[in-house]
């Protein structure tokens, strides 16, 4: 497998490509890609443990979210930025810098796809049993699996998105609401913007860090707006504004999470901890403002969680599917892009479904999901380290490399998670 046979300058094949809108009001009506991102970004990690560190520790991490937010924003606007100007997937990037960089991901994604695929089917599942307790977690979980497997094998991406952005705005509303009728402390908001642990557990912000920074799941962006055949350096502003857009929200909606678990659970020392911490915590909305609130929270959280199963469920089988590609061709270029149809694809879909059903049996489905912010997070100084090698080299025109911020923000995102996995270590060993 030779790293250096990919053609790094080629220009994108634009041929059938649309052209961009060159108006504000017109990139904001072709927004599309940035829901999907952010709906399949939110859900699982960041609903969990986002709960958990506003029940526990009250507003003090706030500041986690705007900063995974901003983390989240620079990662994927780099791979779409690399995608646009050089005609190359992310994938293909990673093999240039040689087969190490290939064969972490590969081996990454399959020890990511068993943890998330339990996280994702817990996370719809908890939502699920409290509305309608008839079946066991469980049941409900292997339920969503395979509704999952179901849509993605038989939808088409268009009404894919389509299904993405009505749950984004389904969740937006019913969360942020749930949160704006609490009418939070604005002082204990703002202060939460300052960066500190308090009596935080490690583990807990690197759950946050990971779950709104990123994942492997970012890296689905560059497939999901070729599917909106937006293709060469012409797309480059409408894709910076459409990632923008969806981590504005993104932010909104995870800290409107943290404030539901800090104005209802911070202090009377009630823990989320699978359906019952939920129940109680839709009951507690059911006895403050009625019976309508207690579903609102409830069906915006399930929106939530089921859009982040149906996004991955959906994207992350790209990744896989061009990795084995990649491999097969011993690193050379390939007119024909992976689709939903390739075995591969097909094989990483049943791999997040069937093997990720015997950790349901554990019933910790909380510890799963913090346990899959936490891997998520491993993750990023890989991201940030070989797109900071991508986008200051000469892979990419000058014009389309990094800016002094992007290097800073990578930068910093290496240090914050090298320092956090350090201590981590040292808790769990020393």
């Amino acid at each position: 497998m030779n790293a250096e046979t990919i053609d790094q300058n080629v220009e994108p094949n634009t041929t059938g490509s649309p052209n961009p809108p060159s108006t504000f009001k017109g990139k904001l009506k072709m927004v599309g890609p940035g829901f999907v991102t952010a709906a399949t970004g939110v859900g699982t990690g960041d609903l969990i443990a986002a709960l958990v560190a506003g029940a526990g520790f009250g507003t003090t991490l706030i500041w986690a979210i705007i900063v995974g937010s901003i983390f989240k924003f620079f990662f994927t606007e780099g791979m779409g930025r690399w995608q646009l100007a050089t005609g190359n997937t992310i994938l293909e990037g990673f093999h240039s810098l040689g087969k190490w960089a290939t064969g972490y991901f590969g081996i990454y994604s399959v020890l990511w796809g068993l943890s998330y695929g339990a996280a994702a089917m817990s996370t719809s599942a908890i939502m699920m049993v409290t509305m309608f307790p008839i079946m066991p977690l469980w049941a409900w979980a292997i339920l969503h699996g395979l509704a999952g497997m179901a849509l993605v094998l038989t939808g088409k991406y268009k009404l894919f998105e389509r299904v993405m952005t009505v749950m984004i705005g389904v969740m937006f509303i019913t969360v942020v609401g749930s949160a704006v009728i609490l009418v939070p402390d604005i002082g204990n908001i703002i202060s939460g913007l300052v960066p500190r642990t308090g009596d935080g557990s490690l583990l807990l912000v690197m759950g946050l860090l990971g779950g709104v920074g990123g994942t492997i799941t970012m890296a689905s962006y560059g497939y999901w707006i070729r599917e909106n055949k937006w293709e060469g350096k012409k797309w480059v502003p409408m894709m910076k504004l459409d990632s923008a857009v969806g981590y504005v929200i993104t932010a909104i909606f995870t800290v409107s999470l943290l404030v539901v678990g800090a104005e209802f659970l911070f202090g009377t020392g009630i823990e989320i901890n699978g359906e019952e911490g939920l129940v109680t915590l839709s009951n507690l909305f059911s006895e403050e403002f009625g019976e309508l609130a207690r579903w609102m929270f409830l069906i915006g959280a399930w929106c939530a969680a089921f859009s982040s199963l149906l996004g991955v469920w959906n994207g992350v089988p790209y990744l896989f599917a061009d990795f084995v590609r990649i491999v097969r061709n011993k690193g050379k270029r390939s007119d024909k892009p992976v689709s939903e149809k390739d075995p591969a694809y097909r094989a990483y879909l049943l791999w997040l479904t069937f093997p990720p059903m015997l950790l349901l049996f554990f019933g910790k489905p909380v510890f799963l999901v913090i346990l899959y912010g936490a891997l998520g997070a491993l993750f990023m100084p890989f991201l940030a380290l070989t797109l900071m090698w991508l986008l200051n080299s000469n892979r990419v025109d000058a014009g389309f490399k990094n800016g002094w911020i992007a290097n800073t923000v990578l930068t910093c995102c290496v240090l914050l998670f090298g320092y956090l996995g350090i201590i981590e270590l040292i808790d769990m060993f020393g």
